[in-house]
């Protein structure tokens, strides 16, 4: 088969309305095109879709798309179809009647993609449909639902190697945002794609501002945040269901339109606030990590975590559903040391395999390494994928105000001793009672009062000592025996600093004579497009525009337009069709089917 570059830049502008490709898209357009199989890792927001929806069109036959949730599904066929791809998805949420419909578009050759879930694709019958059927590409999405050791594990997907049985000639391609190296390896493995070409972007999304704070008040400090966030669609990710239910109230009741997502809320509710997150501006959805994948909604301009995930690569995901149009988006996370206690709790309780406990234990690990990182986050986030950078990025937290540090090796070497002298078996909370010498009832009980560590600490308060044992913990110098009740033991690390052989630098917040924070205004603030005061009345009115629009096509506004062809149009003000349609995100059925009610609003008489 000869290059297809003339042809598929054609279709990535009249069909999807962009210019060029980004990246390695062409590359793995090409690839695809030719029938080669390919592993994608690329970021969220980084443009998978195109690289299996443009190859589907330039082949002969239906691209068979494995996708692992309704929504998703729902959501990718709506915005092709409006850009005027003959699309379908078959799941549980058709009837009989428009399953049997779609299913005869297949047989007849009447569609350029079709979209199911792994369980359907598995069965006898539609294994034999496809059979009767020219396939152009089998499209595995979210792929690292097939590793054992990722944060979505879906059973399901180790079976998709019956694909490469069943139709070898078939190219494959398997696309995923969040795979370390040893979920990397997996997805080869369990796909049978030993020969496929593998195809590794960058992880970083330069447009995310990542912040990292000390929780002291939850909810005051979400408010404040949220005041440079105002009508902008977001998710705030919660550990529990009751602290989802508590918070999305709480923010309801403050004037902010919050809804709640969690495995407790019957299915229709849950259904319905999906589709009022999707479908809606401005809307938060307070969630636990229930909610998210595959959630294609590109305008989210926030992510916020008020406890710790449980591992760097389930942070990663989360995050990336900030920003998938490119535009400024912020995350941000707020924890304290209570939260790396339940999670080893967790981690420790659950029914897992002691080596699937031991790499948790790992992710989780890295991801409080990277909390309390004083350095570059972005180089932190990046590294603990394998990825390199080169540079500290200018726009985390750290970066914009960089934290001090101090020499706590002292302090250190006094709560590492008072851990050993009261026998690791207790938690941070009675350990700081011995070191500030407070008598409680507990600490007399057990004649701790009586230890050589009694009181040697009291120039700190409760709240310095919690960071200590806090970056303690991160540091590796401390674990949290979680098959208990979260005690702390000391590691092999330990030696060393006790034996005064190691120094130990810690953020200044634990600092007994400066225990100031700094001030949020310092920090970035991600969720603003750089709209101009003059240019908000039309902003408002194109946003207002595309929602009417897209409730009379009974889509979510993106998929009339994204934000970021709204701020184009914003800023180049077309006076006609010509100009609109040189613009990013402008196709030609976009342009015959909403180019003059845009117009008419640009143009209008001031």
């Amino acid at each position: 088969m000869q290059r297809m570059d003339p042809q598929a830049l054609s279709l990535l502008q009249s069909v999807f309305g962009y210019a060029s490709f980004r990246g390695q898209q062409q590359d793995i357009v090409e690839h695809l095109g030719e029938g080669g199989d390919a592993l994608v890792l690329m970021p969220t927001g980084g443009g998978k879709s195109l690289c299996y929806q443009i190859p589907a069109l330039l082949r002969q036959g239906t691209g068979i798309v494995v996708s692992p949730l309704i929504a998703l599904m729902q959501d990718q066929v709506d915005a092709l179809r409006e850009a005027g791809v003959s699309a379908a998805y078959l799941n549980s949420s058709l009837s009989g009647d428009a399953q049997r419909e779609v299913e005869r578009q297949l047989l007849a050759g009447e569609l350029n993609l079709l979209y199911v879930a792994p369980e359907r694709l598995l069965t006898g019958r539609f294994l034999a449909q496809l059979e009767r059927t020219e396939v152009a590409l089998f499209a595995i999405d979210e792929a690292h639902c097939v590793s054992q050791w990722g944060h979505d594990f879906r059973p399901e997907y180790r079976e998709l190697a019956i694909l490469h049985q069943r139709f070898p000639e078939v190219p494959r391609i398997a696309l995923t945002a969040t795979a370390d190296p040893r979920t990397r390896e997996e997805i080869v493995e369990r796909l049978a794609l030993q020969r496929a070409r593998q195809f590794v972007a960058s992880f970083d999304r330069p447009n995310i501002g990542y912040r990292v704070g000390l929780r002291h008040n939850a909810k005051r400090q979400l408010g404040e945040f949220l005041l440079g966030h105002q009508d902008e669609s977001g998710i705030v990710y919660c550990l529990s269901r009751r602290k989802v239910d508590d918070t999305a109230a709480w923010l309801a009741e403050s004037g902010i339109e919050a809804l709640p997502y969690h495995a407790g809320l019957d299915a229709a509710t849950r259904a319905r606030n999906q589709q009022r997150f999707l479908r809606e501006d401005g809307v938060v959805m307070v969630a636990t990590v229930a909610f998210g994948m595959g959630i294609d909604k590109p305008d989210v301009r926030f992510v916020v975590h008020l406890d710790l995930p449980r591992s760097i690569e389930g942070y990663y995901q989360e995050t990336g559903r900030a920003g998938r149009d490119g535009l400024p988006a912020e995350a941000w996370m707020i924890y304290g040391l209570s939260d790396v206690v339940t999670m080893s709790q967790m981690i420790a309780q659950s029914e897992s395999a002691d080596e699937r406990k031991r790499v948790e234990r790992q992710k989780l690990e890295s991801l409080l390494a990277y909390a309390e990182t004083t350095g570059c986050r972005r180089e932190r986030l990046l590294g603990a994928f394998g990825e390199r950078y080169a540079a500290p990025c200018g726009y985390c937290d750290n970066c914009i105000a960089p934290p001090k540090t101090w020499d706590a090796t002292v302090p250190a070497q006094k709560a590492l001793s008072a851990v050993y002298r009261t026998g690791q078996r207790f938690g941070s909370g009675h350990v700081i009672d011995v070191l500030r010498g407070q008598e409680t009832d507990r600490v007399l009980s057990l004649d701790h009062h009586r230890v050589s560590t009694f009181g040697i600490g009291a120039e700190m308060d409760e709240k310095q000592w919690r960071s200590v044992f806090r970056q303690l913990l991160a540091a590796g110098l401390l674990e949290a025996d979680a098959e208990g009740y979260g005690t702390l033991r000391l590691t092999a690390a330990s030696r060393a600093v006790l034996r005064g052989d190691s120094s130990v630098e810690l953020r200044e917040d634990a600092r007994p004579e400066r225990a100031s924070r700094r001030r949020d205004s310092q920090l970035i603030t991600g969720g603003s497009l750089g709209i101009e005061a003059y240019e908000q009345p039309m902003w408002d009115e194109l946003r207002a525009l595309r929602t009417r629009l897209a409730r009379q096509h009974g889509v979510p506004p993106y998929v009339v337009f994204h934000d970021a062809t709204l701020l184009a149009m914003l800023r180049a003000l077309p006076s006609n069709e010509e100009e609109m349609a040189s613009i990013s995100g402008v196709g030609e059925a976009k342009l015959k089917r909403y180019g003059r009610d845009f117009l008419a609003v640009i143009n209008a008489p001031a």
